[in-house]
């Protein structure tokens, strides 16, 4: 079989020249936007039809802008939890300019280690005109922390 269909963003390209790098490198930049309240890197990160399925109460999040509008209202949020997601391993696909990414997460007001609340993730990302994007996250809540866990 082919490594990339003709046609496809990527084609030409070997899987680890569309490189688990890449997915990693995109997922620092997401963390980092996070982290710094940065709603338009965010954005350019996630695909038109990215979905999110949130960790705690399942709450479905489609498209790009929706996401974009609930990390803009997040970051105006003093009290709001910073989330760092931790990359454990990054697969591609042989046939597709595609990977999937399966890691930890966590979310702690900043400067404030003893709160939290985090578990797992898995994240599919496609190379879209050279740029990987988030096509779809989902979150599990396993573990909290200080006034994060439920009474």
């Amino acid at each position: 079989m082919a490594a990339v269909l003709p046609g496809l963003p990527g084609a030409g390209a070997s899987p680890s020249d569309r490189g688990a790098d890449g997915v990693r490198a995109a997922r620092t930049a997401f963390n980092k936007a996070i982290a710094e309240a940065d709603a338009v890197t965010i954005g350019k990160i996630l695909a038109e039809d990215t979905v999110l399925v949130a960790g705690t109460n399942s709450a479905v999040i489609s498209g790009r802008a929706e996401q974009v509008g609930v990390w803009e209202a997040d970051f105006a949020d003093p009290d709001r939890l910073v989330y760092h997601r931790k990359t454990a391993k990054v697969t591609l696909s042989p046939l597709y300019p595609m990977a999937m990414e399966t890691g930890t997460w966590r979310g702690s007001p900043a400067g404030n280690g003893t709160d939290w609340v985090g578990g797992s993730y898995t994240a599919k990302w496609r190379l879209i005109d050279g740029r990987w994007q988030v096509e779809a996250e989902t979150y599990m809540t396993t573990g909290c922390g200080g006034a994060l866990c439920d009474d």
